[in-house]
């Protein structure tokens, strides 16, 4: 009888200063995720640390994906904006070109794009606008995956444009009973916990029924499990996720493509 191998992706948000400010642990995560998330210079990022990031993405065998979001840096791309579909669908283009460049002098390739912040909940939301964005990502690679929210407007326009999509959940935010984030203003929606980290993580790998913030059951099924680098200590939290979910027989690599 043939064992069935159990795989989900770590995919953690990158290359989140600019110039001089640095934010996060990069490096130290890069040795525990098995995909990444690099910013692309609107809500966070630069040139320089999208090179570097990239080369660091190759050195230690993580998929390269990008993170484009908002031209806000003020707010860090977590403000929504009034944006109409084609701007949004400009912008995102504008942005996985830019890393397509340096992953592609470098010797790599973009494999996945994951909307930023208050783009990625948007266009999850609002179905011209994840239509927009899934057309985006489209031309720029038919063969690019494409992350977001399960069960989401965004899921919906992926599958309509004919991406491969991998839906995503968070091992370090709180849910509300219908399996949407809570807000970060709301006490408590960032989980701080390894512990609890390790438990919600599970449960999302495994499409089983978890507390939500609210004290009410919530239940979605994912194929990658994100950690925020710009938390603290996210290097180690990450890390201790890591080694939860392989002792629960998690092979961690980053998905392949199928839908």
């Amino acid at each position: 009888m043939t064992e069935t191998i159990r795989e989900i992706d770590l995919n953690a948000d990158l290359g989140e200063g600019f110039g001089i400010y640095a934010c996060g642990e990069d490096e130290a995560l890069l040795r525990v995720v098995s995909s990444a998330n690099i910013a692309c210079g609107f809500h966070a990022g630069d040139p320089h640390l999208m090179r570097r990031t990239v080369e660091s993405c190759l050195e230690n065998g993580v998929a390269i994906g990008a993170h484009p979001g908002l031209p806000d840096r003020m707010g860090f791309g977590r403000r929504e904006m009034r944006v109409a579909p084609r701007e949004a669908a400009d912008w995102i283009l504008y942005q996985v070109g830019a890393l397509q460049a340096f992953a592609s002098a470098a010797g790599g390739a973009v494999r996945h794009v994951k909307l930023h912040g208050a783009l990625y909940h948007m266009a999850s939301a609002d179905p011209e606008l994840a239509a927009a964005a899934a057309l985006a990502v489209r031309s720029a690679g038919r063969e690019l995956l494409l992350y977001g929210p399960p069960d989401s407007k965004l899921s919906e326009a992926a599958e309509e444009a004919g991406l491969a999509y991998v839906p995503e959940g968070f091992a370090d935010r709180a849910y509300t009973a219908g399996g949407t984030l809570a807000p970060r203003s709301v006490p408590g929606s960032v989980l701080e916990d390894e512990a609890s980290m390790l438990e919600q993580a599970l449960m999302l790998a495994e499409g089983n029924e978890f507390a939500g913030l609210d004290g009410k059951p919530a239940r979605i099924a994912v194929r990658t499990i994100c950690i925020h680098g710009d938390t603290p200590r996210a290097a180690a939290k990450g890390s201790r996720l890591a080694e939860g979910l392989r002792r629960e027989g998690w092979t961690i690599r980053a998905p392949r493509g199928s839908r």
